[in-house]
């Protein structure tokens, strides 16, 4: 590195609140926590973001990055990282840290940085809370906008050592929760609906089979959806619940994390032809337990017993609710109990999200059609298997593949009509798969009426939406789904429909940045790869749009500007026309 070198740079400064308080109860403990979390959090993060530790003395870090929007994600995530860290210590075991994040001129020397702009990093460090992030008015300049997230204006600051005073910021991402050791977290809190508000977490499986746990999650999933077909009730989605699959939990702080008053846990134990499901409904305000029961049966009961859970659920927490709407909630997906455990196992597959996975998911669901003719929800996500398998690049008959995905989606609508998830799902595969966004529209907004608590309704409508021209109201669809399923793992399906909207809109660096987003969960989803190569290019970020387009003819290696019609079904002749050159300047081959 060339000595005394300046460059403009995004400096992020951390460290550990209370850190001396922490070595004096447990010196070797703190500092071999220390270097854990430097190791499973701090670098592979920083690695994703593309910086580089540049200091690091006793519990400080200083990190370089290129990107103010790269500096900002690193913080944020890295803090999210460390509430899921904390959550199973004691309060006053838990390493919080502060994070401060600038963008100023900085001199480069002996691999490392100096200059005012790294001081004002360690002083906006100063100023956040532990487990938050505070930033300059330079680095709030650049990110504004371009991120999913808020900011509290803490106006001029007067820092040590820095003769102007700083304006700073409060970082507040979207599903803020910080590993705060003071009253952060309840300010960070997501506000209540104004409604009774429940997340189901996932259920313990009892069994002692781990091949037994697509059976317990099965039953979580299917709580979720009758709970969700309550207009009076909101009802994250079970991306979301699932989140916290295999973790200890602090219940009032997933409630705030969620933003839900009530929290529905359990177990299921499955032995021969047995079935012991117990449940719990908690207050997540103030941890009390409303309800706790047990029920038996039989497998053969296996819906009666969603159907009691689901009763005495409403009937704790909205008592006003008409009978009528509960037992609509208790209607059966299908009487063959075999077609049952298919689609379940089915289930538990596609979330896997990879191609052989996606294999068996399809294998599953068609057994389960197979034993079950008029079972749509089997029907609707084998639709929506395909849909997977063009995401992810693993077509390898798109004729067949095209024209089996409409013939599941019209069987969907000839015996589905009362299945919201079957007819979003098939909604949402007719439109991207087949290209048929009149059918998409129709399937879609019947299953907004039926149950408006589905995220993937929400998704799937901003999805047509955008597709169809409308990227304002797919903008408002996709943010709704955020609210409803805020820690869901199919979240880059959201962020990719938000940077497509942006992108028909003009704006090409906001859709970029949602791309990124996008990308960085799932790098294997092809659309968003070559979203982020199109807004890369009109954006003017070549570097990017030539990774993402690398990536895009990996994936996707037949794609071509003479088949690009067939990849995203695009109805406005003038947003394909935008959507085509952007392509081909991010280097698409003819």
């Amino acid at each position: 590195m060339q000595e005394g070198q300046r460059r403009l740079a995004a400096i992020l400064a951390a460290d550990v609140a209370g850190y001396s308080r922490l070595m004096a109860a447990d010196e070797s403990g703190t500092l071999g926590r220390l270097r854990r979390l430097r190791a499973e959090v701090f670098e592979p993060k920083i690695a994703q973001f593309y910086g580089r530790i540049v200091g690091s003395a006793g519990d400080s870090l200083l990190i370089e990055f290129a990107s103010a929007v790269n500096a900002v994600q690193c913080a944020v995530e890295v803090q999210r990282e460390l509430v899921g860290q904390n959550a199973s210590l004691p309060e006053d075991r838990r390493m919080a840290f502060r994070v401060g994040v600038n963008l100023g001129d900085v001199i480069a020397e002996d691999n490392t940085i100096h200059g005012d702009g790294v001081n004002i990093a360690a002083r906006l460090e100063k100023l956040a809370e532990p487990g938050g992030v505070c930033i300059g008015h330079a680095i709030y300049d650049q990110v504004k906008g371009k991120l999913a997230y808020a900011y509290d204006d803490l106006g001029e600051q007067r820092v040590h050592n820095i003769a102007e005073p700083v304006r700073a910021y409060r970082v507040k991402p979207p599903n803020a929760s910080v590993n705060s050791l003071s009253a952060s977290s309840a300010r960070d809190a997501r506000p209540l609906p104004d409604r009774p508000s429940i997340a189901v977490l996932p259920f313990q499986n009892m069994s002692g089979d781990v091949e037994q746990e697509y059976f317990a999650d099965g039953m979580v999933e299917e709580i979720i959806t009758a709970l969700s077909r309550m207009r009076s009730l909101f009802v994250i989605a079970r991306n979301s619940s699932f989140a916290y699959k295999g973790r200890s939990l602090d219940i009032k702080q997933v409630g705030r994390e969620l933003g839900v008053r009530y929290l529905l846990e359990g177990s299921v134990r499955k032995s021969g032809n047995r079935v012991r499901i117990t449940g719990q409904l908690i207050d997540a305000g103030t941890g009390a337990h409303l309800w706790a029961e047990r029920f038996d049966g039989r497998l053969e009961d296996i819906f009666d017993l969603q159907d009691q859970i689901t009763g005495r659920v409403v009937g704790a927490i909205a008592p006003r609710l008409e009978r009528a709407e509960i037992e609509r909630a208790a209607r059966k997906p299908t009487e063959n109990l075999d077609a049952y455990d298919y689609f379940l196992r089915g289930m538990a597959a596609f979330h896997l999200w990879n191609n052989e996975a996606n294999n068996e998911a399809l294998r599953l669901f068609y057994k389960a059609i197979e034993l079950d003719p008029n079972f749509a929800a089997a029907y609707g996500m084998a639709a929506r298997s395909y849909s997977q398998r063009k995401s992810g690049g693993w077509m390898t008959d798109r004729a067949y593949e095209v024209a089996e995905t409409a013939r599941l989606g019209q069987r969907v609508g000839e015996i589905g009509g009362d299945d919201a998830s079957a007819l979003c799902s098939a909604g949402a595969a007719l439109g991207f798969v087949v290209g048929d966004l009149d059918g998409a529209a129709a399937h879609i907004e019947k299953a907004l009426v039926l149950n408006p608590n589905l995220a993937w309704v929400w998704l799937s409508s901003a999805l047509v939406r955008v597709w169809l021209g409308e990227p304002e109201v797919a903008i408002e669809h996709a943010t709704h789904a955020m609210r409803l399923s805020p820690q869901d793992a199919q979240v880059f399906v959201m962020q990719f429909a938000i940077g497509l909207a942006h992108f028909f809109a003009g704006r090409y660096s906001e859709a970029l940045t949602w791309a990124e987003m996008a990308r960085r969960a799932q790098p294997v989803h092809a659309p968003s790869n070559a979203l982020a190569a199109a807004s890369g290019a009109l954006a003017g970020n070549r570097a990017v749009a030539d990774v993402a387009m690398a990536r895009l003819r990996q994936l996707m290696p037949e794609l071509r500007m003479s088949n690009l019609k067939d990849f995203i079904p695009i109805r406005q002749s003038e947003h394909f026309d935008r959507w085509a050159g952007a392509i081909r300047q991010a280097g698409l081959p003819e």
